[in-house]
């Protein structure tokens, strides 16, 4: 029987240290440029807005009539809109509707779309046809037109709601494209010794197949925030939601529609304000998706 020695306290160091360097070569490679420090700042400062930004900025600021569209000062940094209301308060309470149900819609996708594609490439046979004909009818269903009808029937004024029905209506593409990788993993020679070894199914699923999978996923969170990000703010937009709530889709309509700050010199700010922000809060995303990239594949880091 062969004796295990233990390591002496400074041999246990110097063993552990490479992968301490590791880890924090990984931690920086995603702040090696400043494309990707700017993204991270942009979205940690969104971020915050979102959290704290309403109780330390809050909507209802006493309204001044006699400063509509007033240019921005110290008293209102981005002006003010067509009744005199603060418009940096109106883009903070406005913040935590948009990330708040972008991230909601974007986990909801990975989850459906991650644990259909899985299910359905793993097990093949009556599971995959029909995991693929449900995936098939939803991706037949124009998604933009659908969330419109939804919006007569669906109450979209809780970030919740609108979270919850943007990820169910957008789950189709994930999962096709989890499960032809999960096809492609199946055949790996890793997974048929798993399986000669009598491991179960999810123990293999989730073990074995969703680390490898891991990329593809965490790239399609963030297309996915982008993508409920214009989702929902093209909603209000357009004025099929109700206006009981805040949101840089509102401002946008109130703006063109309404309150003719196209026309209007001294409502530029009201009008290029929530504009700036998502425009600023995507960019911020794409370029963060080279870094994840990078951390999921280390040949990509000498490229």
């Amino acid at each position: 029987m062969t004796a295990i020695i233990p390591l002496l306290p400074e041999e246990a160091g110097a063993a552990t240290a490479p992968v301490r360097r590791r880890r924090r070569g990984r931690w920086r490679l995603l702040l090696r440029t400043p494309g990707r420090v700017f993204g991270f700042a942009v979205i940690a400062l969104f971020t915050l807005m979102a959290i704290i930004g309403p109780y330390l900025y809050p909507r209802n600021l006493p309204i001044d009539p006699s400063a509509i569209y007033a240019g921005p000062s110290l008293a209102h940094p981005l002006g003010t809109d067509f009744e005199g209301t603060d418009v940096l308060a109106l883009i903070v309470t406005g913040a935590r509707y948009v990330l708040l149900s972008a991230v909601i819609a974007a986990a909801v996708t990975i989850a459906i779309g991650t644990a259909a594609g899985l299910a359905s490439g793993y097990y093949r046979g009556l599971a995959d046809s029909s995991i693929m004909r449900v995936t098939d009818f939803v991706l037949t269903i124009p998604g933009f037109p659908l969330l419109i009808v939804l919006s007569t029937v669906w109450d979209f004024g809780s970030p919740y709601s609108m979270g919850l029905v943007l990820g169910i209506v957008g789950w189709g593409g994930l999962a096709r494209a989890v499960r032809s990788q999960t096809l492609s993993l199946r055949e790996r020679s890793f997974l048929e010794a798993a399986r000669g070894l009598g491991l179960p199914g999810r123990h293999i699923i989730w073990r074995e197949i969703l680390p490898n999978v891991a990329p593809y996923i965490a790239m399609n969170l963030l297309l996915s925030i982008t993508g409920a990000i214009y989702a929902e703010v093209g909603l209000f937009f357009l004025g099929v939601v109700p206006f009981n709530t805040s949101n840089w889709g509102v401002m946008l309509n109130i703006a063109v529609f309404s309150a003719g700050a196209v026309t209007s010199p001294q409502a530029l700010t009201y009008l290029l304000s929530p504009l700036i922000c998502i425009l600023l809060l995507t960019l911020a995303i794409v370029l963060l998706l080279n870094a994840v990239d990078e951390w999921f594949n280390p040949r990509l880091r000498e490229i």
